[in-house]
């Protein structure tokens, strides 16, 4: 479920193409840790629920 919320948070912020390494890093972290903790996986979380509930 992880690998389902970072995977395409990541590929998303990596069009930072231009941007040096370490800052395209920091900044990457930054932005995708609290999209993925707060957003992504609270969404997967209640989609499986639901999964498991209707089964």
């Amino acid at each position: 479920m992880i690998w389902l919320a970072v995977s395409p948070a990541l590929i998303v912020l990596q069009l930072l193409r231009d941007v040096p390494m370490v800052v395209r890093t920091l900044v990457t972290a930054t932005i995708a840790v609290p999209i993925v903790v707060y957003g992504l996986l609270p969404l997967l979380q209640r989609l499986r629920a639901r999964l498991v509930a209707s089964s």
